[in-house]
């Protein structure tokens, strides 16, 4: 279906400005200094080597950010297929031409750099299922024939991602998909079913033996993690043991035993909320749950003010992949969910998963600065 693009009101550079939301720029900017202070604590008080690069990448995905809400939301549409396309070629070359790190292969070298095509495809989905949805009409929706696409679009790479292997992302790509197709208005019939189906798939996952033993394992320790204490148990009873000790008020900071004498691993990535949780204690945990929150009743309500049907479910899937984000690692950490190795959206150190957040915001945000701008689809008129 064909869309026919209404640009409304041309804007200047500094009017634009004026239009960002700087009251989510200023929670992500205090979520990241979260990010900082407590990498300078897992670091025994020294800003290498995690803190500082976390707070210079911050700043340049700001920049990104704000980069990103000045384009016009229409020529997002118009980028949305082909950046699909490109993260999943990208995730095809993986197999072929990626880089061993930590005993999987998820990274392409590219200018001395390394890029994880699964964080681009966090946002390429978003796009392209969005696109989609957007030539749509409504009784279409639900069709099956109409299905398939976006079945397909999900499925691949999914598929390619969980062979890496990373049961994580592929978990939450799905969801987000799943998401966005619901929002979009599928029939809850079709959407109960889905779940059935979901359900019957990760059964026989299990039965048949699909998941790799660590993976299972995984799963396993989640369920009982006192089966394997000194093993697979070890990572989940110690983050459990130290958000537990920090009480109300947490030990303070760099009073943390469990991350100062080095209990905890990946401190700095996948289990930096424990020790943020040891450290601040209740009130700091759940002064951080409530930023997040923040950020995520704001995406929605930039989502629902939006008059392009294309931003508003852009925006909501981009939301819902920070909010997934949150949830699985609070999850996990707190013995809640599997541990599946997925970091806290601008807390934990890694330059690629900001930069997928950071410029997921800038959609956001452009549907923001843009909200005025409607692009009408065929038969709507």
């Amino acid at each position: 279906m064909s869309s026919i693009i209404l640009p409304g009101k041309r804007r200047g550079v500094r009017d634009k400005l004026s239009r960002l939301h700087w009251p989510l720029i200023i929670l992500l900017t205090v979520i990241a200094g979260v990010g900082v202070i407590t990498l300078f604590s897992v670091a025994e008080g020294n800003w290498q080597p995690w803190a500082m690069k976390h707070g210079l990448r911050y700043l340049v995905a700001l920049g990104i950010l704000i980069a990103a809400a000045m384009i016009p939301i229409r020529y997002w549409l118009a980028l949305a297929y082909p950046a699909y396309f490109a993260a999943l070629f990208a995730l095809i070359a993986v197999p072929l031409v990626g880089e061993v790190n930590m005993g999987a292969k998820r990274w392409i070298e590219f200018g001395g750099m390394q890029f994880q095509p699964s964080e681009a495809m966090k946002i390429g989905l978003v796009l392209g299922l969005a696109r989609y949805y957007h030539g749509l009409r409504a009784e279409q929706v639900s069709h099956f024939l109409y299905l398939i696409p976006p079945a397909l679009m999900i499925g691949a790479p999914v598929g390619l991602i969980f062979m890496q292997p990373d049961l994580g992302t592929a978990l939450l790509l799905a969801a987000t998909g799943a998401i966005i197709i619901f929002v979009a208005g599928l029939s809850w019939r079709i959407g109960f079913a889905a779940i059935l189906g979901g359900i019957a798939a990760a059964y026989g996952a299990y039965r048949f033996e699909i998941l790799k033993e660590y993976q299972l394992n995984r799963i396993l320790t989640f369920l009982n993690p006192d089966r394997d204490p000194l093993g697979e148990g070890y990572h989940l009873l110690q983050s459990k043991t130290g958000i537990g000790s920090g009480g109300l008020s947490g030990k303070g900071f760099m009073e943390g035993t469990q991350a100062q004498l080095k209990f905890l691993p990946e401190m700095q990535t996948d289990f930096i909320f424990t020790v943020f949780g040891e450290e601040f204690g209740f009130v700091g945990a759940v002064g951080l749950l409530i930023a997040y929150l923040a950020v995520i009743i704001t995406g929605l309500s930039i989502a629902m003010s939006s008059k392009s049907h294309f931003a508003r479910l852009a925006t909501i899937g981009v939301t819902a992949t920070f909010t997934l984000y949150v949830l699985i690692n609070t999850g996990m950490v707190m013995g809640l969910a599997p541990v599946v190795g997925v970091p806290l959206p601008l807390v934990s150190y890694g330059g690629t998963v900001m930069l997928t957040i950071m410029f997921g915001m800038g959609i956001v945000m452009s549907a923001h600065v843009h909200r005025d701008q409607d692009m009408y689809r065929s038969g709507e008129l």
